[in-house]
């Protein structure tokens, strides 16, 4: 398989497993209208870096998000930041330099990109649910790089498409060369996804008809000719009336079994004069549309215009089009969440902008009941206030008068990246909460979400192991026969964690127990 190799790609290539482990620290939970300090949402808006985000997600959500969203930098070169532009911001540039070391010094924008793309894509293919599906948008600064980089990660064979979707609602006739009309979204999937059917409306039913009064109700005259040439395709059909109708020069759509079989239960019939056949395809045996890969109508989708009416619409009395250049449309995320996910799905966003992805979900619930959860990522300082804001204003609604929008209802919980696990000298972080360094662990051990044991350290226990993390703030632990008497849970072994250990082999051996020290033997992933 091709692959893409650029400057600095053999720092970054495993620098997903180097990135520490952050906790994630609640500041307010927004339910019932208002900011409140007592509770927690399975919606996240979470401010901080979206690489060490993204790993702090991981015990909790690996494997199980059904469908992601990113709008990462599109790299156009433009000096000034703004959102969906350019990597020399001054924290890429700051993280760039702790990944490639001197060498960063030398990177071209595009090297850059790559070096800030590679890892968070390979978070999130862990993040991917194996029947999800990413959907990654850009344009043609770093399409084909973004492709290249997504083969490796995904697997070539796990791309679905690259949808074509019209950004613009007009060409622009001041454009130097070529009007730019569209934007690229690369679709990948981890291993088994299908796009959802689409609703039918009017118009695609609208050639249907029941010009015989078929008691099956209306149905168009389907193709009859197979698109490729195939010998056991080419054979003649004889009418009724022993009329010989020869096949197309492809031959026919299905073998002769199958036409037969079809003209006995009339859904081939015959033309008034026998001369060739008419297969019906009948509007009740159909369940949805198809969708396709350009999306080019912005009543439906939407347009980038759209997107900043809908943000000054929300924020009036900010000026959000000077730090939005070109915002995503709620019309288009709709779309994606319609072919991609169920009414109980995750969505994750780790470039969330001003909200959009969150905006699209809440709307979508509203419209059909459902209980789609978000998780919005956002690195820079207004995360709260307008990420976060935004979406309490679409919960509570907004405008006035004939100009109000009513509210969605819905919750979510702010998070800041808080400490990591373990500190500079490898010990573990004594600041974070035991809960969190219990969750850890056992993530690290089971690929599972930590649920609270009420028995005294113990983790949890899964195929017949029980998973113990005998640890004290404030003294060693050791492990001998005194504390395995303790033990109330009974498996057919035993892993414990602990500061020291004083049991013998036999006796570990008798009992399958495995030993592994407080910090050394603690996973890094």
């Amino acid at each position: 398989m091709p692959t893409l190799n650029w400057i600095g790609k053999e720092k970054v290539i495993n620098h997903h497993q180097d990135v520490p482990y952050k906790i994630l620290e609640p500041q307010y939970t927004f339910i019932n209208g208002k900011e409140a300090k007592d509770s927690t949402s399975a919606n996240k808006i979470i401010h901080g870096d979206n690489l060490e985000a993204l790993k702090s997600l991981l015990p909790e959500y690996e494997g199980k998000i059904k469908c992601i969203y990113i709008d990462p930098p599109y790299n156009t070169g433009n000096e000034g930041w703004v959102y969906n532009d350019n990597v020399s911001h001054p924290r890429f540039k700051k993280w760039l330099g702790e990944v490639v070391g001197k060498e960063g010094e030398d990177l071209s924008r595009h090297d850059k990109w790559l070096c800030m793309m590679y890892p968070r894509l390979k978070l999130l293919h862990k993040l991917l649910a194996h029947d999800g599906a990413i959907f990654i948008s850009i344009d043609d600064n770093e399409q084909a790089n973004l492709k290249l980089i997504c083969d490796e990660i995904f697997g070539m064979g796990n791309f679905i498409t690259d949808l074509i979707w019209r950004s613009a609602d007009s060409s622009n006739n001041d454009a130097k060369k070529f009007s730019n009309d569209f934007n690229h979204t690369l679709i990948y999937t981890k291993n088994d996804w299908l796009p959802k059917r689409l609703e039918r409306k009017a118009e695609n039913n609208s050639h249907y008809k029941n010009p015989d009064n078929d008691s099956r109700g209306p149905w168009f005259s389907g193709n009859v000719s197979s698109p490729n040439p195939r010998e056991n395709l080419m054979y003649n059909i004889i009418s009724p009336k022993g009329i010989i109708i020869k096949p197309p020069k492809n031959g026919w759509r299905w073998n002769k079994e199958n036409v037969e079989s079809m003209i006995k239960e009339e859904i081939i019939v015959f033309s008034e004069d026998q001369t060739r056949i008419i297969k019906k395809t009948f509007l009740k045996d159909q369940s949805g549309i198809i969708p396709s890969n350009i999306w080019w109508d912005v009543e439906d989708t939407g347009h980038n215009r759209n997107a900043k009416y809908e943000l000054i619409k929300i924020f009036e009395e900010l000026k959000t089009s000077e730090i939005f250049k070109t915002p995503k449309p709620t019309k288009f995320l709709k779309k994606i969440l319609d072919i991609a996910i169920e009414k109980d799905d995750i969505v994750l966003d780790s470039f969330a902008g001003s909200g959009t992805t969150a905006h699209a979900v809440l709307n979508l619930n509203k419209q059909d009941g459902g209980n789609r959860k978000f998780i919005m990522i956002e690195m820079e300082e207004y995360a709260n206030t307008i990420t976060a804001e935004r979406v309490k204003r679409v919960i509570n609604g907004y405008g006035e008068g004939t100009k109000a929008i009513e509210g969605t209802d819905g919750d979510f919980t702010y998070y800041e990246l808080g400490k990591p696990i373990f500190k500079a000298d490898k010990m573990l972080n004594e600041e974070v909460p035991l809960a969190k360094i219990q969750e850890y662990v056992w993530y690290t051990e089971t690929k599972e979400p930590f649920l609270k044991q009420k028995e005294n350290y113990l983790l949890g226990a899964k195929n017949d192991t029980a998973y113990y993390f005998y640890y004290e703030k404030e003294r060693l632990t050791t492990l001998d026969e005194s504390y395995l008497r303790a033990l109330k849970t009974e498996a057919e072994q035993y892993i414990i964690y602990a500061d020291l250990c004083l049991l013998d082999e036999k006796l570990m051996d008798k009992y399958h127990i495995v030993f592994k020290k407080i910090p050394r033997d603690i996973t890094r992933f």
